[in-house]
């Protein structure tokens, strides 16, 4: 082990998400719509696919894109050819259909009330289980109605990426979502309007961190009182969240 993550290891109780007691549910049935329907959805479908070498084919993997309509996830998980789990707000598990889906693929409740912490815990369940998570940085759908769409990325993309430093994190870019069904706009997608999905290179918060720290400023942390630990590494994620915004506009994200 380098000395940089060796540092880092020092640091562990300042940047640890603890998995929360949530379970994973849906392997069969999802499993079985992958298999069967996706296909068909990626035939009639007008997905136009690039970089998909870049998604690995197993193990935690952080799918990241940008967010444009309520599409979005389904467009990734039917492109990325990876059983990906996304954390849905509770609304969507009010009604019996929706949330008879949502369990079936996967998806996992979250509260936005009780804060972002929680959000974490339950997103670190995905990446403990050595699974595809799927996550939006921006932390909600740009209502953007021009160019540039993208919004300035959330933290917590950072933070898991940190908690799991060997985990690739791949960024993706997505045009065409919006058109294709625009929220409060479009009741029925527009089956003949073309989408495109773009994956990046993968990065690791390893790889970053390497580039991006100096060994002893590193290593004079383990020395430092928790708020000063704490405000380091705020910006240490806001640095890498801010580049990785970055990664998934040179994606082509509008």
């Amino acid at each position: 082990m380098s000395g940089v993550k060796e540092a880092w290891m020092a640091l562990e109780s300042h940047w640890r998400i603890t998995p929360s007691p949530a379970r994973i549910t849906g392997d069969k049935s999802y499993g079985f719509m992958r298999w069967t329907l996706a296909p068909f959805f990626r035939m009639i479908l007008r997905v136009k696919i690039r970089g998909i070498g870049n998604v690995p084919r197993s193990g935690p993997t952080i799918l990241a894109a940008n967010h444009l309509s309520h599409v979005d996830p389904l467009v990734v998980i039917l492109a990325s050819r990876r059983k990906t789990h996304y954390l849905a707000k509770d609304g969507h598990f009010r009604n019996f259909a929706l949330a008879s889906f949502m369990r079936a693929t996967g998806q996992i409740e979250t509260n936005r009330e009780t804060g972002g912490a929680e959000a974490l815990s339950s997103a670190a369940v995905v990446l403990h289980a050595k699974r595809a998570l799927g996550i939006f940085p921006e932390g909600t759908r740009s209502k953007r109605e021009e160019p540039p769409y993208l919004l300035p990325g959330k933290t917590g993309i950072a933070r898991l990426a940190a908690s799991y430093p060997d985990v690739p994190v791949v960024p993706i870019g997505l045009k065409g979502t919006r058109e294709f069904m625009k929220p409060s706009k479009h009741k029925l997608p527009r089956l003949w309007r073309r989408v495109e999905i773009s994956y990046g290179k993968p990065v690791t918060w390893w790889e970053w961190l390497e580039k991006r720290v100096e060994l002893a400023d590193l290593q004079a942390l383990a020395d430092k009182e928790d708020h000063e630990v704490k405000s380091v590494l705020s910006g240490m994620y806001r640095e890498f969240t801010d580049e990785f915004m970055e990664r998934i506009r040179g994606q082509g994200a509008p």
